[in-house]
């Protein structure tokens, strides 16, 4: 079998050299310049997923929703765990929690600026879940369940959602916010908006998460 994985990987490696590159195509090129044109933001990926492929991003944010409602549904009838598993040595504790300092500025430049750049909510909500789970695992569930619960986090992440919905079905009807110069912050329209929201929305979720799992698992 390991000589069936060389003679694949030189295979591939000759039809690597060998064969020529694809010629680029012109139509795709014009494609990318049309999205921008359309969404009045230079990150066409953005423009794809929140103007011209939103009906399909609405579903995505319900489905991410749901999966949060369920691992709280599927865990709620077990027993909470014993024991906690956590970083305790002092090294640790502060290289994790300067890497969530980092992934949660990380986060909010995404958010704010993922329509100008490589970025958007998606990646803004993933930074800012991993900077939360970084403090989780260095600090006490209870007090992390106390900050979750005085700064009300389950009803912003429900009201992030709600407005998300709202926006997008307002911008599918044709409504939209003039997009603005092209390049700069306040530009695109709605599309900075529901950037933020989506990072709201994942970031917020990602704690509701790292919660139950460390309540009913004892780690992340």
């Amino acid at each position: 079998m390991k000589l069936v994985y060389i003679l694949a990987g030189i295979a591939l490696f000759v039809k690597m050299l060998i064969m020529p590159h694809s010629e680029p195509n012109l139509l795709d090129i014009s494609t990318v310049e049309t999205v921008v044109k359309e969404s009045g933001v230079p990150n066409a990926v953005s423009g794809i997923i929140f103007r011209n492929r939103l009906y399909d991003t609405i579903f995505e944010v319900i489905v991410f929703t749901i999966a949060i409602l369920g691992a709280n549904f599927l865990l709620a009838n077990e027993k909470p765990s014993c024991s906690i598993y956590q970083f305790k040595d002092q090294p640790s504790i502060i290289l994790a929690r300067l890497g969530a300092t980092i992934a949660a500025l990380v986060g909010i430049e995404l958010a704010i600026r993922g329509h100008l750049s490589p970025g958007g909510g998606f990646a803004a909500g993933v930074a800012g879940g991993t900077a939360i789970g970084l403090i989780a695992i260095t600090s006490s569930y209870q007090w992390m369940q106390d900050i979750y619960q005085r700064w009300h986090a389950a009803i912003w992440e429900k009201v992030s959602v709600l407005v998300f919905i709202v926006l997008a079905v307002i911008t599918l009807s044709g409504m939209e916010l003039p997009h603005g110069e092209l390049g700069t912050l306040f530009s695109g329209g709605i599309l900075p908006i529901l950037n933020i929201l989506v990072a709201v929305k994942v970031a917020l979720g990602s704690w509701a998460v790292i919660l139950i799992f460390i309540r009913y698992r004892g780690l992340l």
